[in-house]
């Protein structure tokens, strides 16, 4: 319940323009695709560009208008293309660099912006650099990457994953993740030991303006920005990130004077840090600060039909970083990622599934799908790990265009495809959903569509949060910009839920999108009836 008295209490977020951020952010829908599970067009059995290029008319048709693709450069893929080999040039199994420049050029006739997965803290051992930085005999790549003498590695404060035995060089490497993806030198923020050099030294320094080049070439071909990974973890022992931040701002300063429109969205998971060091977008998600957890993920989680837990333990963190980056940038909440299990598992419906999109669509900062969220697509358990997916893989199954061989995925012979499909006989399709009005698909497609033509919903539309109680499992919120307002009511749990929200009297009340919600005006207030697994959207 909200009265007249608690509403000087009211948690106001706004989200509004810094000069830096590309104007185009204000209304992106971004959808993520993971390449080799998306399309296949060459029926080899694996997902590529060409591929993209043939289902940008389903993208515009769905309201999307910005894209990320997953890493597509040349990679021996033992981990999914996060071990990359080559950043000037397109894996053959994707298609050639002209292939992405023609998706640019497509993709930009039909209004969406095109992003890159941009690995900036390590490379494959296959790269040419390492390869030349293993030898013993110095070179212009002796220091590009981490390497300690072997006694010395192991007294390494904090610990630092060291790699022995690989090269020619009397060293070890610093491995970033697996022992095959080495870490570029950028130097540590507080170097006490020889072999830890400063940010300045000549070493890191040639990283840096590598990276900078590297980003520069793609904007050259068409690209709008870059989602970097772990875009915290660049300087070593950086306790604040203090150096990192400041090699990020700038690198931006940079690429912002040859490109002012380019959009930088961090994998951080920190937004007071990433904003400040000078990202347009940062994800609210699964490490870092708390907050997707407690709505996604866990048992306890808010959109959980039962046993699930209060939004306040999502929101207080949520607003906290809402406010430290008002006015610098925006957050990001994802329907899921190639990281962790769908929104479709642990028993969820495509009834708990549209209350979710709902929020995603109607909640400031910039929405992203991941691709097949929008149908419903499971997370399929048991799979053999797959390019070092190991439990992430299940999230990577190809995409269900159709009910023809492979769902439509690929013409290719089924061992050949990249996963197995889901095989449950009722997956869902795009064919299937897209002439169904009541289906997910459309759910989605009808919340785009609202959100594209209405400021409020936008990413800087102002965000007021109607207080609730540790106990309760409904949430309700104001979004406005101008004369323009709405509220969007929730409830994902079975049970039946009354909302009584005091001292908001509005001129009329029209429903826009609803399923087992009720509202009508008495008076000054307004009365809400949320059925079980339930969700209304009113323009006020």
């Amino acid at each position: 319940m909200v009265n007249r008295e608690d509403r000087s209490h009211l948690l106001t977020v706004r989200q509004s323009r810094a000069r830096h951020i590309p104007a185009w952010l204000k209304q992106a829908i971004f959808y993520q695709i993971y390449p080799q599970s998306f399309h296949d067009s060459n029926s080899d059995g694996i997902g590529d560009i060409p591929g993209v290029v043939q289902k940008l008319d389903y993208l515009q048709w769905l309201g999307i208008n910005a894209i990320w693709i997953n890493p597509c450069f040349v990679s021996p893929f033992r981990d999914a293309g996060y071990d990359v080999a080559d950043y000037y040039r397109v894996a053959p199994r994707y298609g050639t660099n002209q292939d992405l420049y023609r998706l640019c050029r497509e993709a930009h006739r039909r209004g969406i912006r095109v992003c890159l997965d941009l690995v900036a803290g390590h490379t494959s051992i296959d790269h040419p650099w390492f390869k030349a930085s293993c030898r013993s005999r110095r070179n212009k790549y002796s220091d590009r990457y981490i390497w300690a003498p072997s006694a010395a590695s192991a007294a390494a404060s904090p610990p630092l994953s060291f790699i022995r035995g690989y090269s020619e060089r009397e060293s070890s490497y610093v491995a970033n993740f697996f022992y095959f993806q080495p870490a570029l030198n950028y130097g540590f923020a507080t170097p006490d030991r020889l072999w830890q050099y400063p940010v300045d030294a000549p070493g890191p320094l040639e990283t840096r303006k590598e990276l900078v080049k590297i980003m520069t070439y793609w904007l050259g071909h068409g690209v709008d920005g870059f989602r970097v990974d772990m875009a915290s973890s660049l300087v070593k022992m950086d306790p604040g990130h203090q150096k990192t931040m400041k090699l990020w701002q700038d690198i931006g300063r940079e690429v912002r004077a040859l490109c002012p429109d380019v959009a930088l969205i961090a994998e951080w998971g920190n937004p007071e840090e990433s904003i400040a060091a000078g990202f347009d977008i940062d994800f609210m998600f699964h490490f870092g600060v708390p907050g997707y957890t407690d709505l996604m993920l866990n048992e306890e989680c808010f959109f959980r039909r039962r046993g699930g837990g209060s939004i306040r333990r999502f929101l207080g963190g949520y607003v906290e970083q809402a406010a430290k980056a008002e006015g610098k940038g925006l957050i990001a909440i994802p329907s899921g990622n190639h990281d962790i299990k769908r929104p479709r598992a642990d028993g969820r419906t495509v009834s708990d599934l549209k209350v979710i999109f709902t929020f995603l669509l109607t909640w400031p900062g910039v929405p992203f799908i991941y691709y097949g969220d929008e149908i419903g697509m499971r997370y399929v358990p048991g799979l053999a790990s797959k390019e070092g997916g190991y439990g992430r893989t299940g999230s990577r199954t190809p995409m269900q265009w159709g009910d023809g061989p492979n769902a439509g995925f690929s013409t290719a012979e089924k061992d050949r495809l990249y996963l197995p499909l889901d095989t449950h006989r009722n997956r869902p399709t795009v064919e299937r959903q897209a002439n169904d009005p009541g289906s997910l698909l459309n759910h989605v497609r009808n919340l785009t569509a609202l959100r594209k033509r209405s400021s409020a919903l936008q990413a800087e539309g102002t965000l007021i949060p109607l207080p609730v109680e540790d106990g309760d499992r409904h949430f309700a919120y104001l979004r406005q910009s101008g004369h323009e307002r709405f509220l969007i009511a929730l409830n994902p749990s079975a049970e039946p839920s009354l909302l009584h929200i005091d001292g908001i009297r509005p001129d009329n009340m029209s429903p826009q999108i609803r399923h087992g919600a009720q509202a009508r005006v008495e008076g000054d207030d307004i009365q809400v009836e949320l059925a079980g697994v339930s969700y209304g959207v009113f323009k006020l």
